[in-house]
């Protein structure tokens, strides 16, 4: 559910004083993350049994981890489930303990990050390092959204 992270960053960013806008970045995007984790969790124990002239299929877990669903169910699932995981478990923490050295580097050099250049090389090293877990995280939000949409047409193909 990219509605924040897209949109509403995009807006808090141009809208929101750098200071504010990481402390509002701080606080939501482990709820995000988390809701993004438990969100496939209840896909997968409510995935609906489908009717078919040979029968139907289980519903629930059964059906979610039944073998003819691998790829089209269970991979887009836990994909999205893992990436979200690890947004909220590793991604964000470290993004945010980079924001924190970031913080405390401004002070020494009595200069703020995004300032213009020139900038000590150890605030050189967190920008760099900050651009990248933020790519990595934002880069991964788009894998698990085009996961759950893949989930999600392969679910309305099942409409009747």
């Amino acid at each position: 559910m990219p509605d924040f992270s897209v949109f509403g960053g995009v807006v808090a960013f141009k809208t929101l004083p750098r200071p504010q806008f990481a402390s509002l970045q701080a606080a939501i995007f482990p709820i995000y993350f988390s809701l993004q984790s438990a969100l496939p969790v209840v896909l997968a124990l409510t995935y609906p049994a489908a009717k078919s002239s040979s029968g139907s299929s289980p519903s629930g877990l059964a059906g979610f981890f039944a073998e003819h669903n691998r790829y089209n169910v269970l991979a887009p699932i836990v994909t999205a489930f893992t990436i979200n995981v690890a947004n909220l478990t590793y991604i964000g923490p470290q993004t945010n303990k980079i924001m924190r050295l970031r913080k405390h580097q401004e002070t020494r050099d009595g200069k703020k990050s995004f300032d213009p250049p020139p900038h000590s090389q150890a605030m050189q090293k967190l920008n760099k390092d900050f651009a990248r877990m933020h790519g990595i995280s934002a880069s991964l939000n788009l894998i698990a959204l085009a996961a759950t949409m893949w989930y999600g047409v392969v679910l309305s193909e099942r409409i009747q």
